[in-house]
């Protein structure tokens, strides 16, 4: 699995698993993503798999250092003390010895929340017990908001990245990669919705590869780290399947230039 490089010289693999609404199958799914060859694995204490999950790590017999498990912290967490909470019962959901990556689920609309967290995750990273820390859904006044006092830069950004939302979404692109800030891209596939666009098919065609693994590779060519999230082998495998080929810059533009404001969330 090809990897990007975090701020803090962990290394964070190129495309992951999503597993948003994935709960009584999860077990099942995320043992087949790691068979199939997943080393990232997102998840989130809301999602309420964190203990499906963690099982499947632990029986998939592949070594613990080679797999990265992300999940994040709900808003109804936020601040010092909850969030120290927070950490230690998703840690313990999980049952693993440590986290790779802890994220700010949402910023809220409590600024003095929102600090409050971020100084717990510093303190949290600086036990060793998680490996990288950042935030999810974050807009440039959150990101800006956030690098006046943060002493630890974030590694990552998460935010909803296709090229439906690319106009919405450079910006913030633009802004992390200047701070050397990693963007995963949640709904990166846009939920389906959007597969049948003449443009994206003509990309595909012409290519030899599938819808989905044009806007993967769009996504993993503007350095962010696609989360697709599916329970079906066949389509975790297709998702994988997009290290033997190259957008061109045309081809960029044209999936740039589809943007609409369409967000998922």
């Amino acid at each position: 699995m090809q990897t990007f490089k975090l701020n803090n010289g962990k290394d964070i693999p190129v495309v992951g698993l999503g597993t948003w609404q994935m709960v009584f199958h999860v077990h099942r799914t995320v043992l087949s993503g790691l068979q199939a060859g997943y080393r990232l694995i997102d998840t989130a204490k809301v999602y309420g798999n964190e203990p499906g999950i963690g099982q499947a790590v632990r029986e998939s017999g592949i070594p613990r250092k080679e797999i990265f498990v992300t999940t994040k912290l709900w808003t109804n967490d936020l601040g010092y003390d909850s969030t120290l909470r927070a950490f230690d019962k998703s840690l313990e959901r999980l049952g693993l010895e440590y986290i790779d990556l802890y994220l700010i689920h949402w910023p809220g609309n409590e600024p003095a929340r929102r600090r409050e967290s971020w100084q717990a995750l510093e303190e949290v990273y600086k036990s060793g017990r998680v490996k990288a820390i950042g935030v999810s859904n974050y807009m440039l006044g959150h990101l800006e908001e956030l690098l006046g006092y943060a002493k630890i830069t974030p590694a990552v950004n998460q935010i909803e990245f296709h090229p439906f939302v690319y106009d919405d979404q450079a910006p913030i692109l633009e802004a992390c990669h200047e701070q050397g800030i990693v963007v995963e891209a949640y709904s990166p596939l846009g939920h389906g919705r959007h597969m049948r666009e003449p443009q994206v098919q003509k990309i595909a065609k012409a290519g030899g590869k599938t819808t989905a693994q044009i806007m993967l590779r769009w996504a993993i060519q503007h350095h962010a780290v696609p989360i697709p999230k599916t329970s079906h082998l066949e389509r975790m495998r297709e998702n994988l399947d997009i290290f033997d080929f190259e957008l061109s810059a045309e081809d960029m533009d044209v999936l740039d230039a589809l943007s609409r404001g369409d967000h998922i969330l």
